[in-house]
Order: C-alpha cells, then sequence, then structure tokens
C-alpha cells in the first residue's frame, strides 16, 4: 500500500501574536494544497484552539510537546485528555495527551532535537510520552536525528537507532499505524543547511530497514518516514522524488508562502 504523502509545519514560539497566527491560517485556507498530501500544522499551544475554529477541515492541528502524566500538578506541562467542557485558558495552562484529544487536537510532536538538546529530554522519556500520546489516543509525529560531530564519526545510522529502540521498547506493532518518523538531522535544522537527496535517501533507508529488523517488515514498508532540517521551495521537490522520504517536517519556512509550494511538492 502506498504511503501518503506528509507534510507538517512546526511553527515553534512563533508567530509573536494571536492576529499573526490567524493571517497564517488565512493563508493556507485560500490556498490551493493537493488533496493526495496530509497536512498538519504545529502552533504553539496558546494558538491552538482558536485555530482549530478558523481552519479548514483538511488541515489538521498538532500540539508541539505534551507531558506522559494524564494530569496532576505539573505546572507547565502539556497532557496529552480534555474535555471540550474546559476553556480555552485551561489549554493555555496545561495540557496532558488526554487533554488534547478532548480537544480534538489530532498529532502531537515528540522527540524533536531543541526538546532533546535544551530540555535535556532523553529517548526514555521521548519514549514514555510516546506510549501515553498513543493510549490517549493521539497520532504522534516523532523526531529523530543525529548531531553534526556524530554525522562526522559515522554514526548517524547508530544514533537514529538507539533514539528508535526506546520506543520501540514500548510499543506494540499495531501502535507504529499511528507514528510517523520525522528524521531531522540536527545540524540541518535552522542552519540553512540540507542533508542532500542522496544523504536523506540513505537516512530513511537506514531507518526503514532498522524497523524492519527490530519490529517487522511491515511496519517498515507502512511507516511513513519523513525528513525536516531546511527545508524550503528550492530543495522540497528533489527531496521528495527519493523512494523513502514521505514527506516533510517543515520549520522556519512554514512560516512562510513557499509552505504552500512545499505542501505541493509531489503535485504534478
Amino acid at each position: 500500500m502506498a504511503r501518503q504523502f506528509f507534510v507538517g509545519g512546526n511553527f515553534k514560539m512563533n508567530p509573536n501574536t494571536h492576529q499573526q497566527s490567524l493571517a497564517l491560517a488565512k493563508i493556507l485556507n485560500a490556498a490551493e494544497l493537493d488533496p493526495a498530501t496530509e497536512v498538519v500544522i504545529a502552533p504553539p499551544s496558546l494558538y491552538l484552539l482558536s485555530l482549530k475554529g478558523e481552519l479548514r477541515k483538511d488541515i489538521q492541528l498538532a500540539a508541539q510537546n505534551a507531558y506522559f502524566k494524564p494530569s496532576g500538578a505539573f505546572t507547565g506541562e502539556t497532557r496529552q485528555v480534555t474535555s471540550l467542557l474546559c476553556s480555552q485558558f485551561k489549554l493555555m495552562a496545561l495540557s496532558s495527551p488526554a487533554q488534547l484529544v478532548d480537544a480534538q487536537i489530532p498529532y502531537v510532536i515528540l522527540g524533536h532535537s531543541e526538546r532533546r538538546t535544551l530540555f535535556h529530554e532523553t529517548s526514555e522519556l521521548v519514549a514514555q510520552k510516546t506510549r501515553a500520546a498513543l493510549d490517549a489516543p493521539l497520532k504522534v509525529i516523532l523526531c529523530i536525528g543525529e548531531t553534526l560531530k556524530e554525522r562526522e564519526d559515522g554514526k548517524t545510522a547508530e544514533v537514529c537507532q538507539g533514539q528508535l529502540q526506546a520506543v520501540v521498547a514500548v510499543l506494540n506493532e499495531a501502535d507504529w499505524s499511528n507514528v510517523v518518523i520525522a528524521y531531522e538531522p540536527v545540524w540541518a535544522i535552522g542552519t540553512g543547511k540540507v542533508a542532500t537527496s542522496a544523504q536523506a535517501q540513505e537516512a530513511h533507508a537506514d531507518i526503514r530497514s532498522y524497523l524492519s529488523k527490530a519490529i517487522s517488515p511491515n511496519v517498515a514498508s507502512s511507516t511513513r518516514i519523513i525528513y525536516g532540517g531546511s527545508v524550503s521551495a528550492a530543495n522540497c521537490k528533489e527531496l521528495s522524488t527519493q523512494s523513502d522520504v514521505d514527506g516533510f517536517l517543515v520549520g522556519g519556512a512554514s512560516l512562510k508562502p513557499e509552505f504552500i509550494d512545499i505542501i505541493n511538492a509531489k503535485k504534478l
């Protein structure tokens, strides 16, 4: 079965105002987007519910993080279940996987390199969060990737497999139908550097080979593996031609009009 192309936009801690977030939604709503591509955007949590009411139905939302506990005294964390009875302000202050499900936010990004490096999240914690998110149930965009030194030392496959192994240990085979793996080489995120199409294909093929051995050939062939790291309108077409590149997780360019070109990378 063909894997559906997937493009996610990670807004990170942008834009600065609610009105700017609405302006981005307006641009997407007016755009002609490839109907064969699944589109998901991840604005700051403060804007999730307001954008949910503004976006057209074929554009889905993701949280940028979530905690592994369903509720409790965890100030500042985003949990993965809420009720639609909860106010918008409750989601702003604290969201669990359960709260996100109740707010009808279908996706969450976990394991992003900025969470791993700046906030010292281990692969084991990412795995714990992934298990909690899937149990909520949410769909997960699971980020992995190596640093420049690790690539130069020839450890790209080793690092990616190590980050995946922690997750493999806590999921069952059926869980992987709700996981999108985002390969994001840390050295290419926000630097303007981008992996060549050959480098991306090699890394994605290695990941798929690992999934086949660690889980099953069926999971390997059906799991979408997307690329992230300075994706732009200029490089997305070539990257999208690679057999194991199933889409993109886009950072800075998701805040620009060129995001539409990236979404339409596979459109003839």
